[in-house]
């Protein structure tokens, strides 16, 4: 009897167990049951461009081999969540714009913004007064003027204005955006220009920190809403064109005692505001000397990453990335900006362009990054305009000598990501067996899964995506990245 007894209990003590795994997540475990693998893939010898190429059946298959090449998914294993992935709508972007025919303006908005026709962008960066990518430096305020009692972005409803509406439109009527200085008026400096470095002057610091407020409310006033905005652009970057300099010290002192005081008193206090967004080398040291001050540290809700650290030489520094998440997991890690530089219109069509964007999407998405921004999201024949001659590549370029619009590789990259991975997706673990392939992946609000799959080699690699079990195989082409949608 008491035998009887004690199976029973067993056996009823492992169903509470089983209930309680099932209620403590929140919904059964994820499986693949009824659902099929839509593969849709770019890539170079063919010339694939978001080609659907096959529909993959799940089977059975309990353990791989070690000879087999697979991509291990685990929609149980959840991680940050997505804001969006867009680019920056700069002046240069928007006076590029302007100068297309206006069936190419509509093709050129459908191509970024349509979330069916095309690749769905959903985030966007721009500039708060002039930046390298402007035709000429200007200012919102009159010299001198500390009360900024002058202060009108008239400049900006030329060309930059209109066309942020339109991509908002063209998006569905929301854009969610952040905004970035390039450099406070000469007045306000050290050096008396808004190019070449300097240092912002402690005596206009409250002055500046108001600046940001004026510009802020002006433009939703314009009915272009702002979700957040970064301190300073590139923060320890001397160069030619406008830019300030801030050591972590002086950044954080700033953000304490001015910018975020000031937010939260003129009721600006949700916009997220984001320190450093410069370079991943140096991420971990202006992460931890602004964020360890807890005073600094509640204004702040993110920490933004360039990709340039590579003018010295070096690779992309994704350790850097993936040690600051792991320290400061309460902040949000977002890529403020990346291009390709030195402009060459005879590299226009080269592959590579693409495969650098999709190595820094998949290493960046995997370190935790929330929100990922390209930078121009579009320029003429010569990468401009740019006020100081530091032409780059964009995904999308003008030819304005003949009214065409020309899309690079990187615009197949970027939208293996942001046409499939929607805004409030769950990343989810994705690991490959072997590190010739590349992958991410992400559980979409309507529960699909999107699989990112990047093979930067000269081969042919066979693999299968693998879920709890089950396995569809496929092939990764050379150079090739594909999505692979499950539903």
């Amino acid at each position: 009897m008491q035998k009887k007894y004690l199976i029973a209990c067993f056996i009823a003590g492992g169903l509470l167990l089983k209930a309680g795994f099932v209620s403590a997540q929140g919904k059964a475990p994820y499986s693949v049951m009824g659902k099929s693998v839509k593969v849709i893939v770019s890539e170079q010898k063919a010339g694939y461009k978001f080609k659907e190429t096959e529909t993959l059946k799940f089977a059975d298959k309990p353990q791989p081999a070690e000879t087999e090449v697979a991509v291990f998914i685990d929609p149980a294993k959840t991680f940050q969540t997505m804001i969006g992935i867009g680019g920056a709508l700069t002046d240069a972007a928007a006076e590029t714009y302007a100068k297309l025919p206006k069936d190419k303006q509509k093709e050129f908005l459908t191509a970024y913004y349509d979330k069916a026709k095309g690749i769905g962008y959903s985030f966007g960066r721009t500039n708060i007064q002039s930046c390298d990518f402007s035709s000429d430096s200007y200012s919102y305020v009159k010299d001198g003027d500390k009360d900024l009692k002058t202060f009108d972005i008239s400049h900006d409803k030329t060309y930059r204005i209109p066309f942020i509406k339109a991509a908002a439109a063209a998006a569905g009527g929301k854009l969610t955006m952040f905004v970035s200085p390039w450099s406070p008026p000469a007045f306000m400096k050290d050096n008396n220009d808004v190019l070449h470095g300097g240092k912002l002057k402690k005596e206009f610091d409250q002055s500046w920190a108001n600046f940001y407020v004026k510009f802020i409310k002006a433009y939703e006033k314009e009915g272009v809403p702002i979700w957040g905005l970064s301190v300073q652009n590139e923060p320890m970057a001397k160069q030619t064109w406008e830019s300030c300099m801030y050591t972590a010290e002086e950044e954080r002192d700033f953000v304490k005692n001015f910018l975020g005081p000031t937010l939260q008193k003129q009721g600006l206090s949700n916009k997220k505001l984001i320190v450093w967004d410069h370079n991943r080398d140096l991420l971990y040291q202006r992460a931890s000397t602004i964020l360890e001050d807890p005073a600094a540290a509640k204004y702040i809700w993110g920490i933004g990453f360039h990709w340039y650290e590579t003018w010295t030489g070096a690779g992309q520094n994704f350790e850097a990335t993936r040690r600051t998440h792991e320290a400061f997991p309460g902040k949000n890690l977002v890529f403020t900006e990346g291009c390709i530089e030195k402009f060459d219109f005879n590299k226009i069509n080269d592959w590579s362009l693409g495969e650098r964007y999709g190595l820094s999407m998949i290493n960046d998405f995997n370190a935790g990054t929330v929100a990922w921004t390209d930078w121009n999201v579009l320029l003429d024949e010569k990468g401009g305009p740019n006020h100081v001659g530091n032409f780059c590549f964009a995904p999308v370029h003008a030819d304005l000598r003949n009214g065409s619009l020309i899309y690079t590789s990187s615009y197949y990259y970027i939208g293996h990501f942001s046409k499939y991975i929607h805004p409030g997706a769950k990343r989810i673990s994705a690991v490959a067996s072997r590190d010739k392939l590349l992958t991410t992946a992400y559980q979409n609000p309507d529960g699909s899964i999107a699989v990112v799959v990047m093979n930067k080699t000269d081969e042919k690699i066979d693999y299968s995506l693998w879920i709890k079990g089950k396995a569809a195989g496929t092939t990764a082409l050379p150079h090739s990245i594909a999505t692979l949608m499950v539903k």
